[in-house]
């Protein structure tokens, strides 16, 4: 840990070059970055508030928020999938902790994903939703989703660089949670006796604890912080345990 701390410039210059490297020579770059989520919360809401009726307080917040809580999740793991993998050069001949990589492929997402919450300030101020002192909590839990991430990016791209297979099958995952998470409707839709099956993900917490501090000026739940505080230190420890294990044979893979 103290070597990754050492190398923390060399980190900060390779996810903000990136990250700037995104909307190079692009004026409206940010602009097409977000129309996928935009055009996402306007299909969605049409469909749940007209055809299935789903009847949420705020319910274009709640669908935004969810959906710029998944998209943090999905980009950042995607960018880290090919972190190590993607720089031949880098990994090949010259040396530094591997861990750089993916830990700056996830700040680069993590720097996307706040200009989407900047958009999603200005949705609050549009429909007129004030929060309250609980917003405190956003930061806090914004991290622990940081951190979850990061563990889950870990091994997910020391595996690739093994098994190209896995960016697939991720790519299936992350469709199947996008449905299996409660993004675009409440919890309160399902049936109690399968409740459980999905608060087994740590994300479903999550987005919760996220829009509870921001929209609903509800505290998190002491339940759930624990949970998912054990859930993001376990997929650290097990993520970091992969890559450190697959670490040395990534130049002779590549």
């Amino acid at each position: 840990m103290s070597e990754l701390w050492d190398y923390r410039h060399l980190t900060l210059k390779l996810a903000t070059s990136e990250f700037k490297l995104r909307y190079k020579n692009s004026l409206l770059g940010f602009f097409w970055s977000l129309l996928e989520p935009l055009l996402m919360l306007t299909v969605l809401y049409v469909v749940f508030t007209n055809l299935m009726r789903v009847n949420v307080e705020h319910y274009q917040l709640f669908l935004l928020m969810g959906i710029v809580s998944w998209n943090m999740v999905s980009r950042g793991t995607t960018m880290s999938l090919n972190s190590i993998l993607g720089k031949p050069s880098l990994v090949q001949k010259v040396y530094f902790p591997r861990e750089v990589l993916v830990i700056s492929s996830c700040i680069t997402a993590l720097l996307m994903s706040m200009l989407e919450f900047v958009v999603f300030a200005a949705f609050m101020i549009f429909f007129k939703v004030v929060p309250g002192i609980t917003i405190i909590y956003f930061p806090l839990v914004l991290a622990v989703e940081f951190l979850l991430i990061l563990g889950v990016s870990f091994g997910l791209a020391a595996l690739n660089v093994y098994y190209r297979d896995v960016q697939y099958i991720w790519g299936v995952v992350l469709q199947a949670g996008f449905f299996a998470a409660p993004i675009i409707y409440p919890l309160s839709i399902i049936p109690e006796k399968y409740v459980w099956i999905i608060m087994l993900n740590p994300m479903t917490r999550i987005i919760d604890m996220l829009r509870g501090s921001v929209i609903y000026s509800s505290m998190p739940a002491a339940g759930d912080i624990i949970y998912v505080t054990i859930s993001t230190i376990l997929m650290l420890v097990i993520g970091f345990a992969i890559f450190a294990k697959l670490e040395p044979g990534f130049a002779e893979e590549m």
